[in-house]
């Protein structure tokens, strides 16, 4: 084999993978921190089998995450140190969300042959129907949208940079506020209103005191795919598309554009991207049939909604946006 050559056995071994999603569930890094370091001691803290955790770590030590400077003790090197980030542990951790972004993967083959999600081969139910029914995995999932999981929100979401006649906004699909807060935070003339599920949009309250925007900031608990509060001057959708197929997405800004006649415009964060960037396979794709579109293509999506593409730029951070007006 080539100095260059890909190793396809190494690419397909799900070894190292699910040992890291094991130490990271099992708290290894936090407990090593602690003093915690023999692996009997480890076993027990972690409420495992001594030693199936230390064949785990064995194998981590060889592929350079964690240290073993003797027989049976284990040290934290730089890359184990970085599983003490509760974002990074919250993405792995196999009894929360993450276990489900890992296990989704299984429905991949399915996903190929179909083009359509199989998450319920896996979960039982439907990606959303399974949030649902489980409040425990949803609460994580929402963690995970939020500044835990994405950190402090990018509040620059306008292309045109025209703010100034900007008075309204709102955040449709916006989780539990955290993206809206920050945007009424930096911009204090705005009001805002959250548009998410019932059950999603109660945290917000706290999220918008916290920011000290709560006398600007109100919450719709109801589904996207209803009637939006009309009239606004401003409708986001931020890592909204991204979660859906075609006909969904185009239900979603059919809506936008409905409430934002005849002067709002509709930003599109999450969901679309720039022609010469073609978009691979996300994790979104396996769990729900979500997809980045790239551009060309979303603007006949958003023609079909009744939205005309204005302009695009990118946020500080890098991420691309489109920014429609109703047609």
């Amino acid at each position: 084999m080539g100095q260059n050559a890909v190793d396809i056995f190494a690419l397909s071994d799900l070894c190292t993978p699910w040992c890291v999603h094991v130490v990271a569930t099992l708290r290894i890094a936090e407990h090593v921190n602690a003093g915690i370091t023999q692996i009997d001691d480890l076993a027990a803290a972690s409420n495992s089998d001594a030693d199936m955790l230390g064949r785990v770590l064995r194998h981590l030590v060889s592929k350079g995450v964690f240290e073993e400077p003797e027989t049976g003790r284990f040290a934290l090197d730089e890359p184990a140190s970085a599983l003490l980030d509760p974002a990074l542990r919250l993405g792995l951790d196999l009894d929360g969300f993450g276990g489900r972004m890992a296990y989704a993967w299984g429905s991949l083959l399915s996903a190929v042959r179909t083009g359509q999600p199989a998450y319920h081969e896996i979960f039982g139910l439907p990606f959303w129907e399974d949030l649902d029914a489980h409040p425990d995995i949803a609460e994580r999932f929402n963690e995970l949208m939020g500044p835990l999981g994405h950190g402090t929100p990018d509040p620059e979401v306008l292309p045109s940079g025209d703010w100034q006649s900007i008075r309204t906004l709102v955040d449709v699909g916006g989780g539990t506020g955290a993206m809206l807060a920050e945007l009424l935070r930096t911009r204090p003339t705005l009001r805002g209103i959250l548009v998410d599920l019932p059950k999603t949009v109660t945290r917000a309250a706290e999220n918008f005191q916290a920011a000290g925007v709560a006398e600007r900031a109100s919450s719709v608990g109801q589904s996207f795919f209803d009637p939006l509060p009309a009239g606004a001057d401003l409708y986001l959708l931020n890592r909204v598309l991204n979660d859906w197929p075609d006909r969904e997405a185009k239900a979603i800004l059919t809506r936008c554009a409905e409430a934002a006649r005849p002067n709002g415009r509709v930003v599109v964060i999450g969901g679309v991207s720039p022609d010469d960037e073609p978009s691979g396979l996300t994790v979104e794709t396996v769990l729900l049939g979500g997809k980045s579109r790239p551009l060309a293509e979303f603007h006949d999506l958003a023609r079909q909604a009744g939205l005309e593409v204005h302009a695009t730029g990118r946020q500080p951070t890098g991420r691309f946006i489109a920014e429609c007006r109703p047609v």
